[in-house]
């Protein structure tokens, strides 16, 4: 490993540690994608500064809204990283409502979706892309009623800010799905998976490069084409690099980090873990070729897609502890 990702690695470990100490009573998942956000702008964590946004989040939402929900850590993050907290978060709000009037359910997601939304477009797209969004979401709900949920709100959104034609778009992804669901276990999975290859497609994303490299990290047994992780092989099935060097650099990210305080086999999953790691290897790979052989689109998707997975890893997770709660009762 080189040293500069070896740098990077410890500041995430060292931001991990940072944001944990400062939010005891969250969700550790989300500590750590707050931890990750800080560390790929190779940036120190500041806790104050997120503790300075999820005040403001409070002073401008309802008691019960959904920004105060198991995302609130995750949008005060986004917000200290903005050059702008206040215009963003109002801008989000706005894009919150307008999704809303359109039969968007309020949710963890939609908040993701909406701020995805006000910070990849301006003002006088916002419409226009919240009905492309829409439509995604719909044509995706139509295939794939049982699967496409309030989950699929953040993938539909990027789909939305994209350039993809809304009908190539969904028609592109059933032929994704129809290929991919016969080697894969969750069908939802699957789907968000489709998504990302969609989005990469351009960048020479294709069915074969997934499966291969599925059957690359198997040989070092590592389970990439779990639950949780699958939208990540298709991340790194996009990135231009050998299968040999992607599966062991990650790899050796995921044995690093377990050595770290708070990655553990008692403090984080071994899916996790590899959804983070594989996501540092990522950043680090476009980081190399920002030369344009992955857009800039691709790039910024990438962090879309991590939030995705960690906000429903968090999202499962607050619910299961919500249900054992109530069960004790």
């Amino acid at each position: 490993m080189k040293e500069q990702y070896l740098a990077r690695l410890e500041l995430f470990a060292e931001n991990a540690q940072r944001i944990k100490k400062d939010f005891p009573w969250q969700n550790a998942q989300v500590n750590r994608l707050a931890a990750l956000l800080y560390t790929v702008e190779n940036k120190t964590a500041d806790p104050e500064a997120i503790r300075a946004n999820h005040a403001l989040i409070k002073e401008n939402t309802r008691m019960f809204s959904s920004f105060r929900g198991t995302s609130a850590i995750s949008i005060a993050t986004l917000l200290s990283l903005s050059a702008k907290p206040e215009q963003q978060l109002a801008e989000t709000l706005a894009v919150y409502d307008l999704m809303k009037d359109i039969k968007f359910r309020a949710s963890d997601y939609l908040v993701i979706a909406a701020y995805q939304i006000a910070a990849h477009t301006t003002s006088e797209q916002y419409v226009q892309v919240i009905e492309r969004t829409k439509a995604f979401f719909d044509g995706m709900r139509a295939k794939h009623p049982f699967l496409t949920g309030q989950d699929d709100y953040i993938f539909a959104a990027m789909l939305g800010i994209s350039n993809i034609g809304i009908e190539h778009g969904v028609e592109r992804l059933e032929q994704l799905y129809v290929a991919l669901k016969p080697e894969f276990f969750s069908g939802n999975s699957v789907q968000a998976l489709t998504q990302v290859m969609l989005l990469g497609e351009e960048d020479g994303g294709s069915a074969e490069r997934v499966l291969s490299l599925r059957e690359a990290f198997r040989a070092q047994d590592i389970r990439m084409d779990k639950e949780y992780t699958l939208p990540s092989l298709g991340i790194l099935s996009l990135l231009p690099y050998e299968q040999k060097e992607l599966v062991s650099d990650v790899s050796e990210t995921y044995e690093l980090l377990r050595t770290r305080k708070g990655f553990g086999n008692w403090s984080i999953n071994k899916q996790e873990l590899l959804l983070l790691s594989a996501a540092l290897v990522s950043y680090t790979y476009v980081d190399d070729v920002k030369s344009g052989i992955i857009t800039s689109a691709l790039s910024t998707s990438i962090t879309n897609i991590i939030i995705a997975q960690q906000t429903a890893i968090a999202v499962a997770a607050a619910t299961s502890a919500a249900a054992a709660s109530s069960s004790s009762n």
